[in-house]
């Protein structure tokens, strides 16, 4: 159970090699060692995270994880929980993709949906199966301004993070009920291996950043959090601006 000032016990990183996923776990683990899972697909990194976190005295799993194994990830989900309760679930997978190769290249927008949509859709109802019987915990849902209005210049990126955004809104209201919360964070540009070699937008944050912004989230309740607070602001003069206008920006 997550205490009465806000810290979990238990944490599952779905993206488990996630740079602001991680960051998150820090800064939850700073408080208390935690219980973690973390979960993506094996490589050197998985282990390497898994050990730090180790040496930080947290208790670590790793399971197998591939976001385009759709079918897969109920199971994974189970496995999870086959331990106990999870006191906060972190979904913080997703790829950038080339923003003009992916609506001229089919596989290429098709490996984007599957990832940044279809399958924080598909653990999301596992989750909230697994959370509804359990009668608490929090989901952090890793979304980004780039889906509040979606730019010519990353199109398809910015639709399937405006899915995964809509999702995990309504998720969250549909879970209210039975004593789970869910918080949506949307990011602006975050300095990653994700955007390395990309220039920086104004706004830039270092993942420690979004991370905190996104324990406090969890522990106020909050359902919808910026990372910075500013880009609330930001977006939502963007939503107001005519359209015959907005194509103009150079955004």
């Amino acid at each position: 159970m997550i205490d009465a000032v806000g810290n979990p016990q238990s944490l599952l990183l779905l993206g488990g090699t996630s740079e602001i996923g991680l960051a998150i776990v820090d800064r939850f683990a700073s408080q208390r060692p935690l219980r973690v899972v973390l979960a993506a697909r094996p490589s050197e990194r998985l282990d390497e995270a898994a050990e730090r976190l180790r040496a930080k005295g947290c208790t670590v799993s790793t399971l197998a994880f591939d976001a385009r194994k759709p079918e897969t990830h109920a199971e994974i989900v189970d496995k999870a929980f086959a331990d106990g309760d999870i006191d906060v679930t972190v979904v913080a997978f997703g790829v950038l993709g080339d923003a003009e190769r992916a609506w001229q290249d089919v596989e290429h927008a098709r490996e984007m949906a599957e990832v940044n949509f279809l399958a924080p859709v598909t653990v999301g109802v596992a989750l909230a199966n697994r959370l509804r019987q359990q009668g608490h915990g929090s989901v952090v849902a890793l979304s980004s301004v780039a889906g509040e209005r979606v730019r010519r210049s990353n199109f398809v990126y910015g639709s399937t993070k405006a899915g995964l955004d809509g999702f995990y809104l309504g998720l969250g209201e549909a879970l209210k009920p039975h004593g789970v919360h869910v918080a949506v964070v949307r990011p602006g540009f975050v300095h990653t291996k994700m955007t390395k070699g990309l220039k920086a937008a104004p706004l830039a944050a270092q993942p420690e950043q979004v991370a905190e912004i996104a324990v406090t989230a969890v522990r106020r309740r909050q359902d919808l959090v910026w990372a910075p607070g500013q880009w609330r602001f930001v977006m939502s003069a963007l939503r107001h601006i005519p359209r015959a206008i907005f194509r103009k920006l150079p955004i």
